[in-house]
């Protein structure tokens, strides 16, 4: 066989794949505006994305500093004893049974929970979502602060009590500043696991990006083209997130010098 042949199959043959291609993608996104599936799925994953870390933020800090007060300041309580002791203790061992739970049981398991038991009144199946993801999330974002918190040295108490704060208002002030820049790598990987959980949201209805991923599939009998869509749309999502967090840390590193 000549070069020249041989050269031409070669083209009409990637001329044949791109046609398919094209018409492939005509059929799943562009005939009956498929694509407005995809966009749709991925604002709800967009959302319910950022609501829930938000939510999992305020919780996880909140329990981060009730765990690490009780576990830098259990000694001296102790000693102290009273009511204050026995509070903390109590307050302590719920925070550490919640994350325990939360930790343990599979993230599906607990939107289901959230969807069919708990919220079953809730019409709102995006917001039973946010609150399933948030609360699943504020255990791990809890576990992440606490190991910042633990990990600032004690001297930056001292500093505070020697300002004149009290101890809420040196951890607000001083060491959650410093624990958040020093975990913010580890955040950007809850938020791209809390962007990638949404994936799940289907079980309970909800349109999210997979879910019209899979609708598309459903309808066009085609799940090449649908299926690589959505895992483009996430790939570029966690690209942006990282680039996003990357400059963050970029500024809170120029700003100590």
């Amino acid at each position: 066989m000549s070069p020249f042949i041989y050269n031409y199959r070669r083209c009409v043959a990637l001329k044949e794949m791109l046609t398919t291609l094209v018409e492939k993608f005509e059929l799943c996104f562009i005939n009956n505006n498929y694509w407005e599936w995809l966009r749709d799925g991925f604002i709800n994953s967009i959302v319910i994305t950022f609501s829930a870390i938000v939510l999992g933020f305020i919780i996880g800090i909140i329990l981060a500093m009730i765990r690490s007060s009780y576990d830098k300041n259990s000694e001296s309580l102790k000693q102290k004893g009273g009511i204050g002791y026995v509070l903390m203790k109590i307050v302590n061992a719920i925070c550490k049974i919640y994350i325990t739970v939360v930790r343990g049981v599979p993230v599906v398991v607990q939107l289901m929970i959230w969807y069919f038991v708990i919220l079953i009144s809730q019409k709102s199946s995006v917001l039973v979502a946010i609150i399933a993801f948030g609360f699943n999330s504020g255990a791990y974002v809890a576990e992440i602060f606490r190991g910042g918190i633990m990990s600032i040295d004690e001297g930056q108490f001292e500093a505070g009590r020697s300002l004149g704060f009290n101890y809420p208002q040196t951890m607000i002030h001083i060491v959650i500043p410093q624990a958040f820049k020093t975990v913010l790598p580890t955040l950007l990987n809850e938020v791209i696991a809390v962007l990638k959980e949404t994936s799940i949201a289907g079980y309970v209805g909800i349109m999210d990006l997979t879910k019209a991923g899979d609708l598309i599939r459903g309808r066009t009998f085609e799940a090449f083209v649908p299926l690589i869509a959505v895992a483009i749309i996430y790939l570029i999502s966690v690209i942006i997130l990282t680039n996003v967090f990357t400059r963050i840390e970029r500024r809170l590193r120029n700003s100590e010098r």
